[in-house]
C-alpha cells in the first residue's frame, strides 16, 4: 500500500507490519501456488469498528477467497491485530467509491489499486461482464467516450486447476492437445499455422480444459488471450448496443492476440453471428489466433450463419473423442489423489477402480462423480471399499447405453438406398412419385428421430421451406394409419437408424 493510502485510510506502519506477517502466515500454510493464485492481490483497506476491511481487485476473486478461505484469513487477521472480530471483503473499485462518496471526493474513487508488480499474466482484456479472470492484473484505464464500468469488458473466468499439465492425453484426445500446444507455443507476432483452431466433443470429454489451458499457457507466453463462452461473447455484444459503445466492443475484442470462444452451439441471433463473423474475419486477416469450440462439428451446426461455418471448415478441426479405458483409469487416479490431499485416509484399490472405469462409459464428470460416490461411502460408512461396496455406491452413475444421435444425412442416405434413388435425388426438385413419397418419409424421419425444428429440417432438404415439412410429416402420418405395409417400413427403417 502506500503512503498515500496508509494515511488516508489511517493504516499505520505498525499495522501494515501486521498484516504482511498475516499474508507470510497464509503463504506458509497454503503454499506457494495456492498463495500466488488468490492472495497475491489481497489487500488490507483500513481497520474500523473492531472490522478489518480487506479488497481484492475482481468480483471473481472476491467470491472464490471468501468461499473457500473465510474462516483460516479471519483466524490470521484476529490473531495479528487484537480486537478486531470481523473481516470484510470487498471488490477494491466498490470499496473505494463507497469512500469517496462518504468523503465528497471524486478523484480517490479514479485511483487504481496498488498490484504486485511480480505478476506476469498480461493485461486482460475488457469486455463488458462483471466475472473477471481470478489471473488477471488490473484494468487497464478507461478508453475515453466510454460510458463506465459496467460497459468495459472481460473475459469469462479462467479456473487455474484446467493447465496443460492436469490435462490427461490419451489416443482420443491427443491430436486435439497436440494442435492446441503448437497454437500455445506460437511466438508473438508468428503466422497461425491453424486458423481457426476448431475442437468438438461430447460433454464432459475435456473440451473446455483444453481451452481453459490453451488461454493461461498463452498469456504466459506474453501474448494476450480472451476466453469467452457464447453466452458471454452475446450478452458482451448486446450490453454494448444499449450502452451505445458497440464501436469500442469491436476495436477491443480485435486488439487481442487469441479469441477463445466455448459452446459456439449456442451463439444466436442474426446480428450477434454476424458481429461475430466480422470479429472472425478481421482476427484472422490480420493473423491472430481464432480457437472456437462445440458439441458437434461445423456441418452439424444448422443454425449457424454459413460464412461462418466457412471460416470453421477452412481451419484445423479436431475431434475429442469417447475415453478409452485405460484414460478412464488416468482421470480416476488423479481424481482420488486430489481427494487424498484433503482426506488421507482415502484408499481405493486397484480392483475397484479397474471396476469403474469398465463400467462408467461416459464421460470425465461421471467418473469424478464416482470418485465423490466412493469417498462419501469410506468416511460416512467407515467400511473399506470392495466391488460390491462401489457397485452400491456408482449405481446411479450406471447408465445403460445411450441411443445413437441419428443424423438427417443418415436418414437421407437410407431412405434413398431402400427405394433405390440418389441422395441427390431427395435434395432435388424432382416431383415425380418414386421420388417425392421416399423424401416426405425422409422428412418425417427427420422429425421424429432429430431434435432439428421444421426450418432446419427443411434447409437440409434442398432449402424447402417448412410447410413443405410440415405438409409430409402429416401425409406420412395419415397414411401409417391406414397403410400397414408402409407403416412396417418406417418402422424398420426407425429401428436401423437407431441400432447403427
Amino acid at each position: 500500500m502506500s503512503d498515500r493510502e496508509s494515511s488516508n485510510d489511517g493504516i499505520s506502519a505498525e499495522d501494515q507490519k501486521r498484516w504482511e506477517r498475516v499474508r507470510e502466515r497464509l503463504r506458509a500454510e497454503l503454499g506457494d501456488a495456492v498463495y500466488n493464485s488468490w492472495f497475491t492481490r489481497l489487500e488490507l483497506e483500513r481497520l474500523a469498528s473492531e472490522t478489518a476491511h480487506l479488497t481484492v481487485p475482481t468480483k471473481f476473486l472476491k467470491s472464490w477467497v471468501q468461499s473457500h478461505y473465510a474462516t483460516r484469513i479471519k483466524a490470521r487477521v484476529s490473531g495479528e491485530f487484537k480486537g478486531v472480530e470481523r473481516v470484510i471483503i470487498d471488490v477494491r473499485s466498490s470499496a473505494r467509491k463507497a469512500r469517496a462518496r462518504d468523503s465528497g471526493s471524486e478523484k480517490d474513487s479514479e485511483a487504481t489499486p496498488i498490484l504486485n508488480v511480480a505478476e506476469k499474466t498480461p493485461a486482460p482484456f475488457d469486455a463488458g461482464m462483471d466475472s473477471l479472470n481470478a489471473a488477471a492484473p488490473r484494468r487497464a484505464p478507461r478508453t475515453p467516450g466510454m460510458r463506465g464500468e459496467s460497459d468495459s469488458v472481460m473475459g469469462s473466468p479462467l479456473d487455474r486447476r484446467l493447465s496443460f499439465s492436469t490435462f490427461l492425453v490419451g489416443p482420443s484426445n491427443q491430436l486435439a492437445y497436440a494442435a492446441a500446444c503448437r497454437v500455445a507455443e506460437a511466438r508473438p507476432g508468428e503466422t497461425p499455422m491453424f486458423n481457426p483452431l476448431y475442437a468438438h466433443a461430447a460433454v464432459g470429454l475435456g473440451k473446455t480444459h483444453l481451452l481453459q489451458a490453451l488461454a493461461h499457457a498463452t498469456n504466459d507466453n506474453r501474448r494476450r488471450a480472451v476466453y469467452l463462452t457464447a453466452e458471454r461473447f452475446m450478452s458482451g455484444f448486446v450490453s454494448s448496443l444499449n450502452n451505445q459503445t458497440s464501436l469500442a466492443f469491436k476495436e477491443r475484442l480485435r486488439a487481442i492476440d487469441m479469441l477463445i470462444i466455448d459452446d459456439v452451439q449456442f451463439l444466436q441471433g442474426k446480428s450477434i453471428q454476424q458481429e461475430f463473423c466480422h470479429t472472425l474475419n478481421a482476427l484472422i486477416d490480420a493473423g491472430r489466433q481464432v480457437v472456437v469450440a462445440a458439441d458437434r462439428p461445423p456441418s452439424d451446426l444448422e443454425t449457424l450463419d454459413e460464412r461462418v461455418l466457412s471460416r470453421f471448415k477452412g481451419g484445423l478441426c479436431v475431434d475429442i473423442g469417447p475415453l478409452d479405458e485405460s484414460l478412464r483409469v488416468k482421470i480416476l487416479q488423479a481424481r482420488i489423489a486430489a481427494a487424498q490431499e484433503t482426506q488421507p485416509g482415502f484408499h481405493v484399490p486397484p480392483d475397484v477402480i479397474s471396476y469403474v472405469a469398465r463400467t462408467i462409459l461416459t464421460n470425465g464428470r461421471d467418473l469424478e462423480g464416482a470418485v465423490n460416490r466412493l469417498l462419501a461411502h469410506v468416511t460416512l460408512n467407515g467400511a473399506p471399499l470392495t466391488v460390491e461396496t462401489a457397485e452400491t455406491a456408482i449405481r446411479d452413475l450406471v447408465r445403460t447405453q445411450e441411443p445413437r444421435r441419428v443424423k438427417i444425412d443418415d436418414i437421407q442416405k437410407l431412405v434413398a438406398s431402400h427405394y433405390n434413388i440418389s441422395r441427390a435425388d431427395i435434395l432435388s426438385s424432382r416431383r415425380t412419385a418414386n421420388v417425392v413419397r421416399p423424401r416426405q418419409i425422409a422428412m418425417y424421419l427427420s422429425k421424429q428421430l432429430t431434435l432439428r425444428s421444421l426450418p432446419e429440417i427443411g434447409r437440409r432438404f434442398g432449402g424447402r421451406d417448412h410447410t413443405t415439412v410440415l405438409h409430409a410429416v402429416r401425409k406420412i402420418e395419415e397414411l401409417v394409419a391406414k397403410d400397414k405395409g408402409l407403416a412396417e417400413v418406417i418402422e424398420l427403417l426407425r429401428r436401423i437408424l437407431s441400432e447403427q
